[in-house]
C-alpha cells in the first residue's frame, strides 16, 4: 500500500467520529448506521495498522475484536501468551 500514514490516521479519526455521531443519534437498538459506522472504524485501522507497519515497522497496542463461536476458550489462551509476551518485553505484531 502507498498510503500515507497520516493520511490513514485521519481516515481513521473520521470513523471514529462517524460513529460517535451515529450512536449519539440511534434510533433502535440495532440501527444500521451504527452497525455501518463501526465496520468503518474496524476497516480503517486495519488499514491504518498496515499503513504504519509498512512505512515505519511500528504497531499500534490495539487489535479488532471478533466475535467468535469459541471466544471463551481462545481468550483464555491468548491472553495467556499475551501475558507472557509483555513480561518478557516482546511486543505484539500485527
Amino acid at each position: 500500500m502507498s498510503i500515507d500514514p497520516r493520511v490513514a490516521l485521519q481516515t481513521l479519526v473520521t470513523a471514529l467520529e462517524e460513529h460517535l455521531a451515529a450512536s449519539a443519534s440511534r434510533r433502535r437498538e440495532d440501527d444500521p448506521a451504527v452497525e455501518a459506522a463501526y465496520l468503518a472504524i474496524a476497516d480503517a485501522f486495519e488499514v491504518y495498522e498496515e499503513v504504519l507497519y509498512d512505512a515505519y515497522g511500528e504497531v499500534t497496542p490495539l487489535e479488532i475484536y471478533e466475535e467468535s463461536d469459541d471466544d471463551d476458550e481462545s481468550d483464555d489462551e491468548s491472553d495467556e501468551s499475551d501475558d507472557e509476551r509483555i513480561s518478557s518485553g516482546e511486543r505484539a505484531t500485527p
